[in-house]
């Protein structure tokens, strides 16, 4: 008669738990080498949004009016290798993120937005907007705009749109002639960095392969900005930014440079950052601080293709293209003094550190709102 050990050594429990052992682990091996796309789709609900408020920020969430027990969010997971940031990204249905620090709501940009080419359900929205009576008015025009297309033609709708409100109001007031004082400048931009990277922290999901930044004055682009600056293959890129004007002079519109943030550093700028204290910033545009850096916006050229790319030191924030994976890697927009640079062009500075190169076309153009 077998003893006790005997019989459980040979019960076939045992060898059903084994043969299990044995497949589970041999399905764990083989099925991490699946190329499969981003399985953005197992947390989604029947009507294309999130099931759970914990899900990936990226996706639309909508409260549910059941009053039963919380439903815990799926445990999804995301291969990182698969969301590619290529230089067709329509083809390879690339997710992009537009993000907009607004402080004042224009009409022109919102229908300059819907203009845009690159399919809308591959394009998530994000917003963050200061509070005080100026920041209620232009969350009340979004929300009125996003409501309208939101509830459109299917064609128009985005993928997701994120609102935040900012617990602070706005340094500097928002009239142009004021905002680009000198004076404001350190204030008002280390405010627009803190806001830029909430924004960005609280809305780059998994699944996203580009970030376009884009100011909320920035009224006219080309339908097909997105591709236009992904097909360069540049992990950093920016349109030149102009602005049109009415001459009072010449009785007509005309065209001037607005953004002179995209620059290439000079010998002079360099000697005077290392004379600064370290919470010193230079800055751009200004006579009272000659830096004869090389600026993009002077160096447009009609008779040259719209295509020409220059390498960069510094950039704006008007219109940004940037690699998913840039912003991954730790670059973000610094409040403070970073090598005497802040914001968009201490952003520049980062990414540079970390070995991601700024680009620009000097020759392709966005429009800036004249007030």
């Amino acid at each position: 008669m077998p003893t006790q050990r005997q019989f459980r050594r040979t019960s076939p429990i045992t060898y059903v738990f084994a043969i299990t052992l044995f497949i589970g682990l041999v399905y764990l091996i083989f099925s991490g080498d699946d190329t499969s796309p981003l399985p953005t789709k197992q947390v989604m609900g029947r009507q294309g949004t999130a099931t759970s408020d914990r899900s990936p920020p990226s996706l639309p969430f909508r409260k549910s009016n059941s009053k039963g027990p919380i439903v815990p969010p799926p445990v999804v997971h995301y291969r990182m290798n698969n969301a590619t940031q290529s230089t067709d990204p329509l083809k390879n249905r690339e997710t992009v993120l537009i993000l907009t620090p607004l402080a004042k709501f224009y009409q022109e940009y919102w229908e300059n937005l819907l203009k845009l080419s690159y399919p809308h359900d591959l394009i998530s929205l994000g917003f963050i907007i200061p509070k005080g009576k100026d920041g209620n008015a232009a969350t009340a025009a979004l929300q009125a705009q996003v409501a309208k297309t939101q509830a459109g033609p299917q064609k128009k709708r985005f993928a997701s749109i994120t609102i935040l409100r900012q617990d602070t109001e706005s340094p500097v007031s928002q009239v142009e002639t004021e905002r680009h004082k000198m004076e404001n400048q350190k204030a008002r931009r280390a405010a627009m960095a803190k806001a830029r990277n909430s924004l960005l922290f609280t809305t780059l999901g998994p699944s996203t392969s580009w970030v376009l930044w884009l100011d909320a004055d920035i009224i006219e682009t080309p339908p097909d900005l997105i591709q236009d600056l992904a097909r360069h293959d540049k992990p950093i890129i920016v349109p030149n930014c102009f602005q049109r004007h009415f001459d009072k002079d010449l009785g007509t519109w005309e065209v001037r440079p607005y953004d002179y943030n995209n620059w290439v550093d000079s010998e002079v700028a360099q000697e005077m950052g290392s004379k600064m204290a370290n919470y010193d910033i230079l800055l751009e545009g200004y006579a009272e601080m000659p830096t004869y850096r090389t600026l993009m916006a002077k160096l447009n050229d009609e008779s040259q293709s719209k295509d020409m790319v220059m390498q960069l030191d510094g950039v704006g924030g008007t219109a940004l293209l940037v690699k998913a994976d840039v912003h991954r890697d730790g670059a973000m927009f610094p409040p403070f003094a970073f090598y005497h640079l802040i914001e968009t062009e201490g952003f520049a500075k980062m990414a540079a550190r970390l070995g991601w190169k700024s680009w620009g076309l000097p020759n392709y153009f966005v429009y800036h709102y004249d007030e």
